[in-house]
């Protein structure tokens, strides 16, 4: 480019004065050589002037600022630093609070009763179908050290698992989680909720107000113990040394039981897990005795295998869920033996599916059908050692004309029992969920009461109604 510069001046002056021709090679060479030269000095002097910057007094305006714009970032600086170092010293770095409420709605035919339900009380009125986790309110504090610690706080009045394994404490989760080595290799111990099934205890993650028979009848509340996280991969691990349903052993048990929970997502669409419980748990019939000998049981604790499976596929509008479970309990079957008045063990299996349609982005339609078979030994499932009238478990009844009365048809079956469930689910706004819920629950037998007569049915109906509102 210089080369070109040079060469057309050099014919520019050459066209203005002719006469220069005529003058000898040695002068022309001689004046180009001095026209470089003096282009050469006007170009080192130009790239001087464009490099040189120039100097800033103190306390005057940076480039593209105002002195007074120049200040006002300065104390932005140092009330942000401020800021940093009293989030740091008061420990709420890495804190994360959120929360929820779900005021519902309930009717529930057979027990003649309607009306909301929010904050009742575990203890006057333990965990059924129509009176599980919802209607609650809930604080969650998660905390996230720079060492890759996690500590855990969920808080929930007498709708946590706290509240309805002993009736008084509103702590629903308390856990901490440790790296060993690296962050996908982890210490967990504490209190924390069962982990098992496809449904959720929280009502801002399951689709429906009430949960499935497989969730509320088969499943442990929680466990306290200790154990280990791994994560590789698209597979997680999750096992425990816990007590089941219990925070600590009471005088003469021993022992704990080995929970699990695996889970694989095979892709960005589906997935799926299963867990397992085996060990001791605590059997409700240790209070009863035996009506032969007249003797107590001594069964506080006894053992419990539990195993599920669970799987999932969720793209698009389409949510497709779905559960398959086994469970046995030694000595805590519903109907002792009738010579020797012994207990027996319980056992069960259930299925539970779930499929869910965005007809809108805002507006889902849900439909949920369970089956739980309950029928050896009079029936029996974790935690409901008697017969449950309300939540249609154990042996059914007739009504016997002679008498005028209702007797148990066989005290050798129990009763299985089926549910489905139709739901919308509205999302109003990001942080609130509108939902309402029919549901018919069936048996074999007559299991139900009505408590306005007495009577026994083999149907019975539920509506509800709730609003998620979430933080």
């Amino acid at each position: 480019m210089r080369t070109w510069k040079q060469t057309a001046l050099a014919l520019a002056l050459a066209s203005a004065f002719p006469a220069a021709m005529a003058q000898s090679n040695a002068e022309v060479l001689k004046e180009l050589q001095a026209l470089k030269d003096r282009v050469a000095e006007l170009e080192a002097k130009l790239k001087a002037a464009q490099g040189a910057k120039p100097a800033v007094p103190a306390g005057s305006a940076q480039w593209g600022m105002t002195p007074e714009q120049a200040a006002e970032f300065n104390r932005i600086a140092v009330k942000t630093e401020a800021l940093e170092d009293a989030r740091d010293a008061s420990g709420l770095k890495g804190l994360k609070i959120s929360g929820y409420m779900d005021p519902t709605y309930i009717y529930n035919k057979n027990q003649g009763r309607s009306g909301f339900q929010f904050l009742n009380s575990a203890i006057d009125d333990p965990y059924s179908y129509d009176n599980s986790y919802f209607g609650a309110v809930s604080v969650d504090f998660l905390k996230e050290t720079d060492s890759g610690a996690r500590w855990r706080l969920t808080l929930t009045p007498q709708r946590g698992i706290g509240a309805f394994i002993d009736g008084k404490s509103i702590v629903h989760e308390a856990s901490v989680s440790l790296p060993l080595g690296d962050l996908q290799t982890r210490f967990i111990a504490g209190q924390v909720p069962d982990w098992s099934g496809y449904e959720y205890v929280q009502p801002t993650l399951t689709k429906l107000i009430t949960h499935n028979l497989l969730f509320d009848t088969t499943l442990p509340y929680g466990y306290t113990g200790a154990g280990v996280e791994i994560t590789r991969g698209k597979w997680i691990v999750k096992s425990m040394l816990a007590q089941v349903n219990a925070t600590k052993n009471e005088a003469g048990e021993k022992g704990a039981a080995l929970v699990y929970r695996v889970d694989y997502s095979r892709g960005e669409f589906q997935g799926f897990g299963f867990a397992g419980v085996h060990g001791k748990s605590a059997n409700l019939r240790s209070d009863d005795v035996n009506p032969i000998s007249g003797s107590p049981y001594d069964a506080r604790k006894t053992s419990l295998n539990l195993f599920e499976f669970d799987a999932y596929f969720i793209r698009g509008d389409w949510t497709v869920q779905g559960q398959v479970s086994y469970g046995q309990q030694k000595n805590a079957a519903v109907t002792a033996d009738p010579v020797t008045g012994e207990l027996r063990d319980a056992r069960w299996y259930g299925l539970s599916g779930l499929a869910a349609y965005k007809f809108t982005p805002r507006l889902e339609g849900i439909v949920r059908a369970d089956y739980i078979k309950n029928d050896k030994n009079g029936g029996g499932l974790l935690g409901y050692g008697f017969a449950d009238y309300r939540n249609g478990i154990g042996p059914g009844y007739v009504f016997d004309e002679g008498t005028g009365s209702w007797i148990q048809s066989d005290t050798e079956k129990g009763a299985t029992r089926t549910a489905v469930s139709f739901g919308l689910s509205y999302l109003f706004n990001l942080n609130t969920t509108f939902k309402a819920e029919y549901r018919l629950d069936r048996a074999n037998q007559a299991v139900f009461i009505d408590v306005k007569d007495g009577s026994y049915k083999k149907t019975n109906h539920l509506f509800g109604a709730a609003v998620v509102v979430s933080f």
